[in-house]
């Protein structure tokens, strides 16, 4: 082995003016906020991103990233569900005391279902603007874990390829050159 090359471990001497590079925490201690948490479990990423509501500086491990797109598709598909679920009740309703003709000139809309659209539709633009920030901040900090920049988000509006590209760059692996985009605290 070279004589020139540094013992195995060790950290490169830092350039002045660089960025400390974070090193990884340890199993079972919780990182600072500026730095990606990889290793992550599920209720730890899905409440980091409010501890960084708007932080679009830093990174996010991929674990970070995908438990967080997880769990907020599991609550859209469970309000889609009980909004279904309410839709066929207030239809068997609606058909038991209409009649059948009357309801079969109503099946898309039934009587007292519109009630309940408009709830669903509070519920879920409020839930989605409440959202909208840390996921947009939280893909930010993923492009930069894996060392893109995060306009790159803006990709994702391109008709057909861009949401392909965007998800192959939210899925690739960190790289140490990412650390540029930390902002330790």
């Amino acid at each position: 082995m070279s004589s020139h090359l540094p013992p195995r471990g060790s950290r490169k001497p830092e350039r002045q003016g660089q960025q400390p590079q974070p090193q990884p925490s340890k199993p079972g201690e919780e990182p600072p906020l500026w730095a990606p948490w990889y290793g992550i479990g599920l209720l730890a990423a899905v409440k980091r991103p409010f501890s960084k509501y708007t932080d679009f500086s830093g990174r996010a491990s991929r674990g970070e990233y995908w438990w967080f797109f997880l769990a907020y598709s599991l609550v859209v598909v469970v309000l889609y569900a009980i909004f279904g679920i309410l839709g066929i009740i207030f239809g068997v309703i609606n058909a038991n005391s209409l009649g059948n003709q009357a309801m079969a000139e109503n099946v898309m809309a039934p009587p007292g279902f519109t009630a309940v659209k408009v709830l669903f539709q509070i519920i879920f633009v409020v839930l989605s603007l409440g959202l909208l920030l840390p996921y947009l901040a939280l893909t930010c900090r993923r492009l930069h874990d894996a060392n893109y920049p995060g306009p790159y988000f803006f990709l994702g509006l391109i008709p057909l390829i861009g949401p392909i590209l965007l998800i192959v760059y939210l899925a690739g692996a960190s790289k140490p050159e990412g650390a540029r985009f930390d902002r330790p605290r």
